[in-house]
Parts: C-alpha cells; structure tokens; sequence
C-alpha cells in the first residue's frame, strides 16, 4: 500500500504531465508505466477520471477542432492519428458517426485547398492519386475539385 503524501506527489506529477497538454487515458498510462506503482496510477486515473482531468470523449472533441482549424487532413488521417494517442476506438466511431456530415463537408475543404496549392505545381490526376492515398473519399475529391 501506499502513503496520502506518496499518492498526492504522484497525483500532483501526473496533473503536471495533463494540464501542460490535453493527454489520453493511455498516454498517462504510458508515460508513467515504470514510474508509479501500479495500483497507485489506476487509482490516480480513476481520480482524474472522476474530476474530469482525463475525458477522451473531450479529448477527441478538443483535437478534433484543431485539426480543423490548423490542418488539412482526411477523415481517416485524423481517425489513425487520434487511435495513435490510444484514445478509445469505440468512443472515437461515435464521434464521427454523431458528427459526420460536418467531418464530410471539412474533408472536402481540406481536399480542395490541398488542390489549391498542388495545382501550380501538380496534374489534376496527380493531385486526385495523392489526396486518395491520405484516405479522402472520391466524392470529397470530386466535390472539392468541381468547386473550383
């Protein structure tokens, strides 16, 4: 068992590592595998769980809008790069299920101002192959293309 003062140093550590930037249940887990005993950090996580320092259903919200706002990036891109943070695969499903018309018509944005900037450089065909590699939908390229 453990001591309040060890539990408290631990927590204090651990709410450090969260507030300096949205973290996933998982990266917590990660980053203090080997550092805190293991009943401790689930007992920790639970606590931060319970005063909604981790929530992964707003962490996907938060990293969502980001990406919107910062980059152009396909449904899928944004799927793999969240499931890399090892939020909860179920969780993020519902997410882009409930918001996915709004997803849909951000992907075909982000594929339109990545054709906007490949086009002085790039063939149509080219640009198409490359937006289709990064997981766009061909409806959101052809969408995005026909807006010109």
């Amino acid at each position: 068992m453990y001591s309040i003062e060890e539990f408290d140093k631990a927590k204090t550590q651990i709410l450090k590592y969260i507030l300096y930037q949205k973290r996933t249940e998982q990266e917590v887990r990660k980053k203090f595998a080997n550092k805190i005993e293991e009943n401790m950090l689930e007992d920790i996580i639970e606590y931060l769980k319970e005063a909604k320092y981790i929530n992964d259903k707003n962490y996907i919200e938060s990293k969502v809008e980001n990406f919107k706002i910062l980059k152009n990036l396909s449904i899928k891109e944004i799927k793999y790069k969240l499931l890399s943070k090892g939020v909860d695969k179920k969780q993020l499903e519902e997410y882009i299920d409930s918001n996915f018309e709004e997803l849909n018509n951000y992907e075909t944005k982000s594929a339109y101002n990545i054709i906007q900037k490949k086009l002085q450089n790039s063939e149509i065909e080219e640009i198409k192959t490359y937006l289709y590699k990064k997981g766009y939908k061909s409806d959101n390229i052809n969408n995005a293309i026909n807006t010109k």
